[in-house]
């Protein structure tokens, strides 16, 4: 079997203090999904639990992800989070702070 995709989803999430990676990668996933309602589960006899979803973050510290914490922002399908070098990181003027900017892609996919 091979994976499909039927559906590819962007967001962006921002930890404004802190510079928290996962915060901020938990946004973007819940950015991207936030305005979805997938109603294709009846016209490919599948159901929610099929999906295998595919999430690719891009942070300036990937390792820094908790890819378990980001995966549990999606209620349905086997998840894999793939973290990977992108996003922002914006210092602060004096050098105290960190912003971090994080980008998702959630990728559903099937089994064809």
């Amino acid at each position: 079997m091979s994976l499909k995709r039927y559906v590819t989803e962007m967001g962006m999430g921002v930890d404004v203090h802190g510079g928290d990676y996962t915060k901020a990668a938990k946004r973007a996933v819940s950015d991207a999904i936030r305005h979805s309602s997938l109603n294709l589960f009846n016209h490919l006899n599948k159901s929610r639990d099929d999906m295998r979803i595919i999430v690719k973050i891009g942070a300036g510290s990937p390792d820094s992800i908790d890819a378990d914490a980001v995966a549990a922002e999606l209620p349905y399908g086997a998840v894999t989070v793939e973290p990977e070098h992108g996003g922002l990181d914006i210092p602060s003027e004096n050098g105290s702070d960190l912003m971090v900017i994080v980008n998702a892609a959630v990728l559903v996919c099937f089994d064809e």
